[in-house]
Order: C-alpha cells, then structure tokens, then sequence
C-alpha cells in the first residue's frame, strides 16, 4: 500500500475512534436515563407498578436497557472495522 492510501486509511481510523467516543457518551447519557427510570419504576408503591404509567416506565427502562447493549455492539463492530484497516496497511 502506497503512503498516500495509508495517510487516507490513518485519517478514517481517526474518523472512527472520534465515532465510538461519541457513542460512549450518548451511551452514557442513556444509561443515566435509564437508571433514573429505573428508580421511578422501583420507587413506585406495588399497586402502581402494575398500572399503566408503572408499565410504560418498566418498558422504557427495558428499551433503553437495550439500546445501550446495541450501542456496545456498535463499539465492538467499530473495534473491528478499526483491526482490519491496520491489517490492510501492514
């Protein structure tokens, strides 16, 4: 590979790692929402969490449990894109 492709492939790793930085934090901010949903789930008296607002702050606890989970996927994918571009530079 010539200088100019690798100085091309360094510029997009750059690229990459500034991606997964972000991720990490909007992943941050997402897990503090979900916490805090969390608590107001758990915070409710018995009778409440059965109900509807107990339900739908129980599910949106749950949706963002796993968005967080998706955006760890994402990262370790990243982390993968990142391994095969230094392997193609030698």
């Amino acid at each position: 590979m010539n200088a100019q492709r690798r100085k091309a492939l360094s510029t997009l790793r750059g690229t990459i790692e500034e991606l997964k930085a972000k991720i990490e934090e909007a992943k941050s901010e997402i897990e503090t929402l979900k916490d805090e949903e969390q608590d107001y789930f758990d915070n409710m008296p018995e009778g409440f969490q059965q109900g509807d607002k107990g339900q739908a702050a129980e599910a949106a606890a749950d949706q963002l449990s796993t968005a967080c989970d998706t955006l760890d996927s994402v990262t370790s994918e990243l982390d993968e894109v990142v391994d095969r571009l230094e392997e193609a530079c030698g």
